[in-house]
């Protein structure tokens, strides 16, 4: 295998319609370090695709007929070692969008996103960096601010983070701001490395699966 094959990442297609599918395959094979590996057209394809073609990233519809897009992220992102995923929507303001990313997708992107910046997306989460600035986090949640669960969820939230220490809490603080690692190391004066360090522990402290979920959970808690 050469270099540039062991270091493409590999992507998965998952969408109920085939010219979505078709079109991301097209688009994706002119990317210098991206691999289509492999596809499915519903959410209940996607652990046995997963298993047969070992992914680093998933792109993911939300809305299919059988196993939608939320469904599938949670069952996927409850097994070990399991790859990162985007999901892939009409609109950018929907529920099922933070609902999805609750269930641990990093990121999202818009099914007219340009080329360019799918490619970009895909590098980003591979990385371990998140897709969703805070704006559009806030955005989101607004949404379903004034639902049951908000005030609790807000509560949870708060007594987890207290858990911190204060030097962690503001590396979530920067992260729930959409701050990339570099721009974290610059902010608070660490290496690149020792942010990384402290990322890696936050998702450990926390429980959450992501850099999103960090964010989402400093935004739950009014930050």
């Amino acid at each position: 295998m050469s270099d540039d094959a062991a270091d493409a990442i590999r992507v998965l297609l998952v969408d109920d319609d085939a010219l979505v599918r078709s079109g991301l395959r097209m688009m994706l094979a002119g990317a210098e370090r991206i691999e289509v590996v492999g596809e499915a057209d519903d959410g209940r394809g996607v652990l046995a695709a997963v298993d047969r073609h070992r992914p680093d990233v998933v792109l993911m519809d939300i809305r299919m007929p059988q196993l939608d897009g939320i469904a599938a992220t949670r069952l996927l992102r409850a097994q070990p070692a399991s790859p990162e995923v985007l999901v892939l929507t009409t609109f950018d303001a929907d529920e099922l969008v933070l609902q999805a990313l609750r269930a641990g997708a990093a990121g999202f992107l818009l099914k007219d996103t340009p080329p360019r910046e799918i490619v970009r997306a895909i590098e980003l989460v591979a990385a371990g960096e998140a897709m969703v600035s805070p704006s559009v986090t806030r955005q989101l949640i607004a949404l379903v601010a004034g639902d049951g669960e908000a005030a609790a969820r807000g509560e949870r939230a708060r007594k987890r983070l207290a858990t911190l220490s204060p030097r962690e809490r503001e590396v979530a603080d920067a992260v729930g701001r959409g701050r990339a690692n570099a721009e974290i190391a610059a902010e608070l004066h660490m290496s690149v490395a020792t942010v990384k360090a402290h990322v890696s522990r936050l998702l450990a402290k926390l429980e959450v699966d992501n850099r999103v979920q960090i964010a989402l959970l400093v935004q739950d808690a009014g930050g």
